[in-house]
Order: C-alpha cells, then structure tokens, then sequence
C-alpha cells in the first residue's frame, strides 16, 4: 500500500470507530511510526511502505480505535508553543488549559514577570513550565498529590531546560506549601461524580483523580479557595480553570470568603472557565 491509500484506509477506520478528526489522527499516527513530520507525508503520498513500515502503525491504530488518546501513543503533547512528554501519569492537557496560560502571561505579565507563581495541582507540569519558559526571572513553585505525576512534570522541566527554575512538592493542595505567592494556578479535578458514564472513551484514559472533583464536582476547588489565603502575597491572585455551570457559585464562594477583583473569562467555546480573584 502506499502512504496515500494508508491515509485513506485508516481514516475510513477511524470514521467507523467514531474517533473525532479521523483523518488527522491518521496523519498524525503515520508520520509517528514512519518517524516523519506530517507535513512530509505530503510529498510522499505515492511511495510503498514496507511491511516492516505497517506492522507498527497497524498496534498504533487499533489502540486509536478502542479510544486510546491520540497523545498517549505519540507519547507528546504541543501546549504553549513547547512538546511536553504526556502519558497515562497525568491528565492529558486541554485547549481550554492553554487558553488560562496565554490570558495569564496576557494581562498580568507584570505581575507574574518577577513573581512567585505556583501550580497546584501540577500534573504533567505545564501549566508552571510554560510560565517558567515565559518569565525567567520568576520564581516557580509545581505541587502534586501524586509521585508519578511529579516525575512526569520533573522530565518534562528537564525536555525544555528549565529544571534549575522549578521546585516540585509532593502536597496535598498546599498542606506542605511555604510561603507566600504572587500568584496561584490551579486547573483542579471539577468533573461531578455522575457525569463519570457520560464521558469519552478518551476522557476515561485519564487518571480519575485528575477529573473528578467530589459530588458536584467543586469540592476541591472550594478547599483551594478556602486555603489560599495564607499562601497569597497582599494583592495577590488566585486563577482558577473550572467546570461548565460551576462560575456562579464559585464566584459567589469567593466574595464570602473575603477576595475581590473577582474576573469570570470564557474560553472560545463560549463557556465560563476562567475565575480570577485577589485578595488582601
């Protein structure tokens, strides 16, 4: 077969196990085993592929099909410009995820240039790198629950440079946090018990413990809330990655518990993600 009736075969695949971008992830899978770009399959489309061309491709495919995330085969994620190593230790990152970094590094760069900053929650860690690798002069605290996410994050710090930059807590929330912080991130578990069987095949793959935030799915947000305060600077700000339905109440939460300055932002699907707040 050549490259373009391989690109066509699986993709047809695709479709027929409802993967979403069926033809993408049929490039993106052909260019991974062939150890090319995608972008060079173009030129090649009329080329034979060896059987010891397809045997690779054929596991990778079928690992698609039963709803393997695409991410988890590449074994990379791209988030802010940067390849982060991504596997079955952490959540995969979302778009929404980089959309919280790029209007952080956005509006309140001169707060974060120079800064404390700290990621709770940090799983795979990029979150806190992509704002190391923005504001090398800042200080850059990651926390986890989890040892094998930190080791996740720990690699990753080392694939973009920025080890020496980055202190990595095993904590739950910030129970062995020290310190006072210019800014605090979180994209927390804020997926609700119940919605457990309406998820994708793809959303299953991630670690439980990242999606699920407790019976209505804000539990662990409302803890951070709670907590922040003896860990943020005068002024400093908490930014929140939350769940669909969640902002009303959790920016209620918030001016009961004394912040201010409070900002609710969407993402670009329309949905309020974003929560924003300052306090002292």
């Amino acid at each position: 077969m050549t490259v373009l009736e391989v690109l066509q075969s699986t993709t047809a695949y695709f479709k027929k196990r409802e993967v979403e971008s069926p033809r993408l992830n049929a490039e993106h899978l052909l260019a991974h085993s062939l150890g090319r770009k995608r972008i060079e399959l173009y030129m090649e489309f009329e080329r034979a592929l060896l059987e010891s061309e397809l045997a690779p491709l054929r596991d990778l495919v079928r690992r698609r099909g039963q709803g393997e995330p695409l991410q988890h085969l590449l074994g990379t994620v791209e988030f802010c410009g940067h390849i982060f190593l991504c596997d079955r230790r952490a959540l995969v990152p979302r778009p929404e995820t980089e959309e919280l970094v790029e209007l952080l590094i956005a509006e309140f760069g001169a707060l974060l240039s120079a800064g404390r900053l700290l990621d709770v929650g940090t799983g795979s860690g990029v979150i806190a790198l992509s704002l190391a690798a923005k504001f090398p002069e800042a200080e850059v605290h990651a926390v986890d629950l989890f040892h094998d996410a930190l080791a996740l994050a720990g690699e990753n710090a080392a694939r973009i440079g920025v080890s020496e930059r980055l202190r990595l807590v095993q904590s739950d929330l910030l129970t062995d946090v020290e310190g006072v912080f210019d800014l605090i991130v979180a994209n927390l578990p804020y997926v609700p018990e119940a919605d457990r069987p309406t998820l994708s095949r793809e959303v299953n793959h991630d670690p439980a413990s990242a999606l699920f935030g407790g019976e209505k799915g804000d539990e662990i947000i409302r803890h951070l809330i709670n907590v922040a305060p003896l860990h943020l600077k005068p002024g400093g700000m908490l930014a929140l990655e939350i769940g669909i339905g969640q902002a009303d109440a959790l920016a209620a939460f918030l001016v009961g518990k004394d912040y201010h300055d409070i900002i609710a932002r969407q993402d670009f699907a329309g949905v309020t993600r974003f929560l924003l707040a300052r306090y002292g």
